[in-house]
């Protein structure tokens, strides 16, 4: 069975209240204590019989939790306060639909996931990139070596992908233009 749900600016202006009352409520908690709140609604999704929809929001909500701790990505004092603002919601125990009720009461967490998850995606597809540019260096140098890969690391290597793409792209064209030797504009004398 397949539910859509469709929210409206009324609706999506629901939420963003709840995110204001949220934060209000949350501002004397400190970054652990707020990361700390939103681990806890993680971990009482487990063993619980969740859709699938809440599951699958509840995954990336332990990615935006690892983004604040990890240090060898290093994000900017600018980015740990915007994801700490977006998991303030979850730190909030009065939130639309108590968490106690069964199937449903995950459902606005869920919602408010994917909302922040929209709004970070950027940040998001970034970061997970780096994951799996450090799991790769895991299972190719150890995991030693790849627990110090830092951001830097990645954006180098991001870097010189992009560089590589680059020349393949201008041998392959310069191939095509009337054989093996190329044609170019430019000589170098």
């Amino acid at each position: 069975m397949r539910v859509v749900i469709d929210l409206s600016e009324d609706d999506l202006d629901h939420f963003r209240a709840a995110m204001r009352r949220a934060k209000e409520a949350a501002a004397h908690l400190t970054p652990d204590q707020i990361t700390a709140a939103a681990q806890q609604l993680l971990d009482d999704t487990q063993g619980v019989q969740a859709p699938e929809f809440v599951t699958v929001r509840m995954k990336r909500l332990g990615t935006l939790i690892n983004m604040v701790h990890d240090t060898n990505w290093g994000i900017s004092d600018e980015e740990r306060k915007e994801i700490l603002s977006a998991l303030t919601y979850f730190a909030d125990p009065q939130d639309a639909i108590p968490d106690t009720i069964p199937v449903l009461g995950f459902l606005d967490d869920a919602i408010m996931i994917e909302l922040v998850v929209e709004e970070l995606k950027h940040e998001i597809d970034a970061y997970e990139d780096f994951c799996a540019f450090r799991a790769r260096a895991a299972e190719e140098q150890g995991a030693v070596e790849a627990s110090e890969l830092s951001r830097n690391d990645w954006l180098e290597q991001r870097q010189q992908e992009l560089l590589d793409r680059m020349r393949s792209r201008r041998s392959r064209d310069r191939a095509s233009y009337g054989g093996g030797g190329g044609f170019s504009l430019f000589t170098v004398r």
